[in-house]
């Protein structure tokens, strides 16, 4: 790619925020029944995760659901927190975001995530809040690689095909975006990512 790109939108996890969900599992484990593995395996990437971030279940929903697969016993506020507090920022690619955007483009960011999640991120990571846009999975109540998440994207962006350049970890989700005319790429790590993408900061 060598045109300039109307908008770059950005992928959160993995991209600019890592993510751990074995932290919220050994923080949860002393109030559960069921052993961390079992915790993990509630929440890690699983079918009620999706449903989640899907929008098809609500927080209250999502907690009474984890509470009857694992026996939790501790409170509401310390299962927000616990899973909510997985996520470390990655320095290079957020700096990178911030030279970007003070370069004057538009940046977005596009997520398969849940609301607690957002929840803990705008409190906790002020960068957040400086994206011209979010579209989000819960949000939307649909999960990349859908096609009906891409169209919102370029709705509310209003643009398509290469004005879009898109980061992503997963390649499906990436594939999504090539499919679609998209200059998409799969980020591997900042130093690649940053280093073939340097002509943006030209």
């Amino acid at each position: 790619m060598s045109l300039r790109p109307e908008v770059i939108v950005f992928d959160l996890g993995k991209v600019l925020l890592d993510f751990d969900y074995g932290i919220t599992a050994r923080q949860l484990a002393p109030f559960c029944r069921e052993p961390e593995r079992v915790i993990s395996a509630a929440i890690n990437q699983t079918e009620l995760l999706f449903r989640y971030e899907r929008g098809e279940l609500d927080t209250a929903a999502f907690f009474d659901e984890f509470r009857r697969a694992t026996g939790y016993q501790g409170s509401f506020a310390q299962f927000r927190q616990a899973f909510g507090g997985i996520f470390s920022p990655i320095p290079a690619m957020v700096d990178w975001w911030r030279k970007l955007a003070a370069k004057g483009y538009r940046t977005w960011i596009f997520s398969n995530t849940n609301e607690l999640a957002i929840e803990h991120i705008r409190q906790t990571f002020p960068f957040f809040s400086g994206f011209e846009g979010h579209v989000l999975s819960y949000e939307v109540r649909c999960m990349k690689p859908d096609s009906r998440i891409y169209e919102a994207l370029e709705q509310r962006t209003g643009c398509r095909g290469e004005a879009i350049l898109y980061l992503d970890d997963r390649q499906e989700n990436v594939s999504a975006g090539l499919a679609r005319g998209w200059a998409a790429r799969c980020h591997e790590n900042p130093d690649r990512t940053i280093g073939e993408l340097g002509f943006l900061l030209a």
